[in-house]
């Protein structure tokens, strides 16, 4: 492995670099974007059940906060509760906004990482190939496979860019996707339980999910 960097170049260093970040962005989002973590199954039900038992105090809504993103939605919401379904609906949507933003926490450097590798690797292999042909101008052709070898060693740049940036590019969509899913989630989650505490559903309803 150390004879391939090495045989790459000076280029290899910066696709190394974009490597141990993908990796290192790629374990931080799988780690951060759990389910459990992001939208407890169990969370709604029971804010139901303490705001119906009227035990919703501040610090309730600032344990709900620091719960999970959909804890922070809810809160936004329930601290807002006595001012009617629209003001509710407004702070749910602020908040959903700000909870986006942190879901989706280092998904532009690992998309910028995706991109710019393969490139960085297709720069490394131009570089390669006009130092061959400069060579070749200097000393002649000489041996067929020397020029084959040096073509050899220039295409590594390219092939350990396009290594970095595949996976990188897959993961990037994965994740996207994933917060995509959460929002609907949470967006449905917070103006159900709107819609119950503004008294237009039925309170059955909560207690099916909660069974």
């Amino acid at each position: 492995m150390f004879e391939i960097i090495k045989s790459g170049g000076w280029m290899m260093w910066p696709l190394i670099i974009c490597s141990i970040g993908a990796m290192g962005i790629i374990v931080e989002r799988f780690w951060s974007l759990q389910k459990n973590k992001v939208v407890p199954a169990e969370l709604v039900p029971q804010v139901w059940k303490l705001s119906r038992e009227e035990k919703i105090d501040s610090v309730l809504l600032h344990r709900l906060r620091t719960n999970s993103p959909l804890g922070a939605v809810l809160a936004a919401g329930l601290s807002h509760r006595h001012l009617g379904r629209d003001v509710m609906k407004e702070c749910i949507e602020e908040a959903g906004r700000k909870v986006v933003h942190e879901l989706e926490r280092f998904l532009n450097p690992l998309g910028t990482i995706a991109t710019i590798s393969p490139l960085l690797g297709l720069l490394g292999t131009v570089f390669g190939m006009i130092d061959i042909f400069s060579s070749l101008m200097q000393h002649g052709s000489g041996d067929p496979s020397v020029l084959a070898g040096g073509i050899s060693v220039a295409l590594i740049t390219t092939a350990a860019g396009l290594v970095i940036g595949i996976p990188s590019l897959i993961f990037h969509r994965y994740f996207e996707r994933l917060v995509d899913e959460y929002v609907v989630d949470m967006e449905s989650e917070a103006l159900r339980l709107v819609d119950i505490l503004q008294g237009d559903r039925e309170e059955e309803e909560l207690d099916e999910i909660s069974a």
